[in-house]
């Protein structure tokens, strides 16, 4: 017997048929942007076992570089907001230093590898590490102007804010916190004119460094970032740099 469909049905299927198809590929195409990210190396990877000294403990929303040495009496944290669309595994190598140096590092992860979404990341984790007295806010890129906007909001809980190839573009200048800007002379993602433009926001005791032959990438290992300068310096070069500046700052 033949069922005969009306034109009215034949539309409707049709319309239903080409949502499903728009559906379908805007779910790929977020699939795609989603994990379309700079992936960690193995050299992160491996910094992310720890050591001797630290252990990489794994929590909901971040990861701590504990030093079973320091943990009972370590009151200096930092909290570490990785770059836009970058495996935040990529930082473990900096991140690794700085804990063998008696902090406790709080490494966040990131919706979506993009900051913006998560701004705010940084208030469980004040709120899990009660007991640290000292906290200081440390971010790369997009992760650094999240950072920033942050201990903005926060300038009774972050003691030092320091920036690795970013701005604020929150006004900083009038708030009881230590502010340190580092980026690579042969930097050409961080937009320039924007952190000029931003340089406003800091206060007046800022302290600024440019990091001769370095690049956007180096604090990381990701492999190279696309733009980014021909840097003159390794990475375990720059990433030493940024170590040696921050541990003679004020901000310890």
């Amino acid at each position: 017997m033949l069922v005969k469909i009306g034109s009215k049905n034949v539309k409707n299927v049709k319309l239903i048929m080409m949502v499903t198809i728009i559906l379908a590929a805007v779910l790929c195409a977020v699939l795609f942007w989603v994990n379309d990210y700079y992936k960690a190396t193995n050299t992160a990877k491996k910094a992310m076992l720890g050591n001797e000294s630290i252990e990489v403990i794994e929590k909901d929303g971040y990861y701590l570089f504990d030093s079973s040495e320091n943990r009972a009496d370590t009151e200096m944290g930092i909290i570490f907001y990785p770059g836009g669309k970058v495996d935040e595994k990529a930082y473990a190598p900096l991140l690794l230093e700085l804990a063998e140096h008696g902090f406790e590092v709080y490494l966040v992860k990131m919706p979506a590898k993009l900051a913006i979404f998560g701004a705010n990341a940084a208030e469980d984790i004040m709120e899990d590490a009660s007991h640290i007295v000292n906290w200081t806010m440390m971010g790369h890129s997009l992760g650094g102007a999240m950072a920033a906007d942050f201990s903005a909001s926060h300038d009774k809980e972050v003691d030092a804010l320091v920036l690795l190839a970013a701005y604020s573009l929150e006004d900083l200048s009038s708030l009881d916190m230590d502010v340190y800007s580092f980026y690579g002379s042969e930097d050409r993602v961080l937009n320039m004119e924007k952190y000029k433009e931003c340089q406003a926001n800091f206060p007046d005791d800022v302290i600024e460094e440019v990091i001769e032959g370095g690049n956007h990438a180096y604090y990381a290992h990701y492999g190279e970032q696309e733009g980014d300068g021909t840097a003159t310096i390794t990475r375990e070069e720059q990433q030493e740099i940024v170590l040696d500046l921050f541990l003679n700052t004020k901000a310890i």
